[in-house]
This record gives C-alpha cells, structure tokens and sequence, in this order.
C-alpha cells in the first residue's frame, strides 16, 4: 500500500473539504488542503527511498473478463514506480505542495475557499493516478479526472459567463484528443490482450513490425490523446483562455500537472513511438510549429497571464521536439526545470494581480520596480530561466540539451534544430518584453493618457501602499517564491539523462559545447538584448485574431460557425418535419385516389379505355 499512500492523501481531503467544508473555519479548511498535498509529497519522498526499482503494487482485480478464446484475463487497478514515475512524482507533489501554500493568502476571504482546495486535491490525485498508473485504463481514469477538475477550476469564479464559457472549451478541446487516446487503448487491447503498460511494450516490440499500419495507428491515436491535454496544434486553443481561472489554479495546471500529462504519456509509450517513424516525426514537427507559432503569438498579448500561458505552450513545444527527436531524457529534464521556473513565474504573477485588484493588463500594470521587490526578482529569475540565460539559470541546460540532441537526431537534423535557435530568440524577447514592460513601463498611467483612455477602465485600488495599492506580500506568498526562486537556478545542473535508468540525477557541468549550442545561446541571448534595448510597442486593440494570431477566428469561420448553423437546423427538428412531409403525401394520394371512388360504371371504362390507349401508344413509340 505504500504507493497508494500517495494520491490517497490528496483524495481524503478532497473528501473530507466536500463533507466539512461549510462547518469548519478558513484556516480549518487551508491547513486540510494543504495538508493532504504536503503528505503526498511525503509519501512520495518515502515511497523512493524505501521501494525497490520497477515496484509494481496491484490493489485490486478491477474488470474480470473473458477473452474471446475463452481464456480468463482481468485488468487490475495498480501502480507502477520506476524513474520516469518517480520524478513526475516530485514534480506533482512539490510544486504543487507550493502552489497549495501560496494559493492559501490569494484566495483569503473567498467565499467558495473549501470547494476550491476540494477540487485543488482531486486535481494533485487524478495527477498522481495517471502518473503512477499500471495500466492503461488505470491511467485514463486519472486522465479523465484532471480534464474533469480543469474544467471546474477554470470556470471557479461562475459569475462571469466569460470564465464558463473558457471551462469549457478547455473541456471541449481536451475531450478531443481523449477520444482518440481511447481509440488507441482499443487497438492495443484488441492487439494483444492486455493493458499492462510494461507488458504492452514488450509485446509491441516483439510482436509489431516498424512501420507497421497497426503501430502507426496506435501511435497517432495517442499522440492526439497528448497534443489536447499538452495544448499543441492544432488543439492549442484552449490554453490561453485557461488563464481565466485563479492564478494558482493556471500555475498548477501550466506547471505540475494536466499539460505535463500529455509529454509523460508519449514518454511512458515511447516503445509504441519507435516503431512508427511517421508518429515520431509527427510528434517532432507538432512541437517545432507550435513552438514557433506560440513564440510569435507571446510577442502580441497585452496580459501577463497569457503571455506566460503562450510562453507554456512553446516551452511544451520544446519538449514536443525533444521527444520526436527520440530525446526522452533532454524532454522530461526539460519538463522538471520548465515546473520550477513557471511556477514561480505564475505565483509571481498571482501575486502582483493579488496585490492589484486581480488585474494582469500590461497597460494598467506596470512601473513595479522598487514597489513589490520580491516581484521583482521573482521575474528576473523565471523570465531568465525562460529564456535560457547561460550558466546560470536550469532552463540553459535543459534547452540546450534538447537542440544539441535534436540536432545529432536522425529524426531531426538541421532544420528542426533550427526552429528551436529561432524558438530561443522569440523565448528571449517575449520574455525580457514583459519583464521591461512589467516593471520599467508607466503603460497609460500618466495623466494625459489616464484622461483619454477613461478612469472606469482601471482597477479599484486597494487599501494601503502607495497609491492606495498594498505592496505586502505574506509569508505563505514569500515562503513559495524563494523556494522556486532557488530551484530556478540550481535545477539545471542536475539533469536526468536516463529516465529509464534507476540513477536519474547527474551532473552536468562538465558538458562541452558545441557549435549548434553557441549559435542557439547567442539567439536566445539576442533576443533578450532586443526585449531590453528596446520596447516592442504592444497592440492596443485585443481582438481575437491578435489573441491567436488568427487561429481561433479559423477555426470560429471553418468548424465553429457551420457548427452552430446546423444546431440551430437540428434545433428546429427537420426529421419530425420530413415525417410530416410524408404524412401529408399519404394523405393527399389517399384523398386523390378517393376522388376517382364514384361507383360510377360509365367512368370506370373510360378510364380503363384511356389507359390502354396510352400504353398501346407507350409500346408503339418504343
């Protein structure tokens, strides 16, 4: 039971918030749900230092059923530890521990705080679910529950019909690839018979050709099951409008958990991918395009929300490339340091939006320099994490090490290699543009553009600091950051080289460079010079082609609106009108056919006489 232990914590609490929640106090319900993330990580802790290599713990005989030779097979409910569990396992549960710690001052006072950190809990479990799952079944079930808890806290605060109506286009999109996740566990129970994910491996790799149609199949299904939870394209609409949940809640699924999901599942079935080289080379491009696409978009966004949700998608991209590229391990190291600094960058936003009214607009938000100091430092660590600032930040050795992998790799060479360098150039100036934007722009705050751009559109102040603003941050926000702060830079030099290897930490210092390397440093490094030296102007006018540099206005004019029309079609229900139609034809041929019912001899014959005529003069032309 030690392994159950883990999403086992988070489960009771999310159990005893939804049955207590409404008697106990504020602090009852925040120490309970931090409490039941902080032991998951306990356990989790334990759990590596105590268990064997490969542990596999099996709780239960979950579906009992017979094949169709009649031979007995069952699926069992279990988990599964080895390295690649192991450090998603604490990346879920340390990241989120934090984010759970912080998330107790952001959301002080709200109304709706135990059903928060009730779905806050279920969430961290169906994460661990999924990551420590047996069976493919097992790990769909934890699958399902983080699509299910996005969707409640994206849309947390219900008043505003905007935050629904983003849950559930999340839900939507990510329910997508899910149905074709399911297609692909049906190929491959239908194939051999189980779900057992380290027996499904080894049949496919004795039992399937490479390039075999079935492996192709299986392959793409899944890797679509990956590209809507990890929001690459074409399923990327959704993550941005995400952003309308609390700040904690966008870390959480940014940085720990759902689009983390889709990169440890291509990870966890790379054996199905390396049999299939056009599903690997699916994967490698679907990362290089959206990481490109995401890239440019983060340049064009005026909230500080959704230029680190851009900056999500590009980063998953990177480890999209990674693991096309066959570079598991670059990807998953990539995917550890990539939690550390966007959590931080996330908390770090959370707490200037605390701090000022819940409003993220960069044209209202800025100058913050000396005002809220471990803001401040905050973003200069994470942006320069981001951006792969050399040496001394972890997001240098993990990037670095996915395009010098990518660039060796058969599946990618040179120019995938290159859509990452130009990837670090745009990560670098979308980066230290929101950073000089954030605390060195005095946006529209000045009086002439106040007067013209109108008092109601500026947040109400809060009480204290300057300008009625309050520049204090708790501890509990304090305690999270430093924490993040640190692992931004020291996570880098510890890089997991073998995931499948029992020893997964390593250390990297003695790395030599290469030219490919140099290049894609000096990119990046050029693209952090131009955020600084100059500001790029930001667009003023929001509108939904500058929001997804026209995406989701395609997809609204080709899937969305025909969508829509034939809903309204259906609506008016067409088939109860086609049997109306038919009705009424049966109706008018009876009463035609009555109209020639007279009992009238004479009109009998003449109609009889008439028709013959006609078929002698049918026949006669014929």
């Amino acid at each position: 039971m030690q392994l159950a232990l883990i999403p086992f914590f988070p489960l009771l609490s999310f159990v005893a918030l939804i049955a207590l929640s409404k008697r106990l106090s504020e602090n009852q319900v925040t120490t309970i749900g931090v409490a039941g993330i902080v032991l998951s990580f306990v356990s989790a802790l334990l759990a590596l230092i105590l268990l064997p290599e490969n542990y596999r713990e099996i709780l239960w005989t979950w579906i009992p059923f017979y094949t169709s030779e009649s031979n007995t097979a069952t699926i069992q409910m279990g988990f599964y530890l080895d390295s690649l569990s192991a450090v998603m396992l604490m990346v879920v549960t340390f990241i989120s521990s934090l984010i759970a710690l912080f998330a107790t001052s952001y959301m002080e006072d709200d109304a709706e705080i135990g059903w928060f950190f009730a779905c806050i809990n279920l969430f961290v479990a169906s994460m661990l679910i999924l990551v420590l799952g047996d069976n493919l079944l097992v790990l769909f079930l934890g699958w399902e529950g983080v699509g299910l808890c996005s969707y409640l806290l994206i849309g947390f605060w219900r008043n505003d019909i905007e935050n629904g109506w983003a849950a559930m286009k999340a839900f939507l999109a990510t329910r997508i690839g899910d149905v074709f996740l399911l297609f692909g566990i049906f190929l491959i129970f239908s194939s051999f018979g189980t779900l057992s994910i380290q027996e499904v491996l080894q049949l496919a790799e004795n039992h399937w050709q490479t390039g075999s149609l079935i492996a192709t199949y299986t392959a793409l299904c899944i890797l679509m099951g990956a590209v809507g939870k990890s929001a690459q394209i074409p399923l990327q609409i959704w993550l941005a409008d995400a952003m309308r949940g609390p700040t904690p809640v966008s870390a959480l699924i940014h940085a720990a958990t759902m689009v983390t999901a889709g990169v440890y599942l291509i990870a966890r079935m790379g054996g199905i991918f390396e049999l299939s080289p056009v599903a690997q080379t699916a994967v490698l491009w679907i990362g290089a395009l959206t990481l490109l696409l995401a890239g440019v978009a983060a340049l064009l966004q005026n909230d500080i929300k959704r230029v680190l949700a851009y900056s999500t998608m590009s980063q998953l991209g990177y480890m999209f490339l990674a693991l096309g590229a066959g570079a598991y391990s670059a990807g998953i190291f990539h995917l550890v340091t990539h939690a550390c600094f966007k959590a931080l960058l996330f908390l770090a936003a959370g707490a200037v939006g605390h701090l000022r009214g819940h409003t993220y607009s960069l044209l209202k938000v800025n100058n913050l320099r000396y005002e809220i100091p471990w803001v401040f430092w905050a973003f200069l660590i994470g942006l320069s994490s981001l951006s792969a600032l050399p040496f001394v930040t972890s997001g240098f050795y993990s990037k670095e090490l996915i395009l010098s992998q990518v660039f060796e790799s058969s599946y990618g060479g040179t120019l995938a290699w290159a859509a990452g360098a130009f990837g670090a150039l745009l990560t670098g100036f979308y980066s230290f543009r929101l950073f000089m934007l954030l605390f060195y722009s005095k946006g529209l705050s000045d009086v002439s553009q106040f007067l013209k751009k109108g008092a109601s559109d500026f947040p109400p102040l809060a009480k204290g600091g300057q300008g009625g603003f309050s520049n204090d941050l708790s501890w509990r926000m304090k305690v999270p950051l430093g924490a993040l702060m640190v692992l931004a830079v020291i996570a880098g030099f510890f890089p997991i080289t073998q995931i499948t290897d029992a020893s997964v930490i390593h250390f990297v210092a003695a790395r030599t460079a290469s030219w490919p390397e140099w290049i894609a440093v000096s990119l990046g490094l050029l693209g952090i010079g131009i955020g600084v030296w100059k500001l790029y102007p930001m667009p003023i006018t929001d509108n939904i082609w500058m929001r997804s540099l026209g995406i989701e206005a395609l997809y609204e004019r080709v899937l969305l609106s025909p969508y829509r029309r034939l809903s309204y079609f259906m609506k008016g229900d067409p088939i109860r009108a086609v049997y109306h139609l038919g009705v009424w034809l049966s109706i008018s041929v009876q009463n035609l056919l009555q109209s020639f019912q007279t009992g009238r001899t004479l009109q009998y014959v003449s109609a009889f006489v008439a028709a013959m005529v006609v078929l002698l003069a049918f026949w006669a032309v014929i």
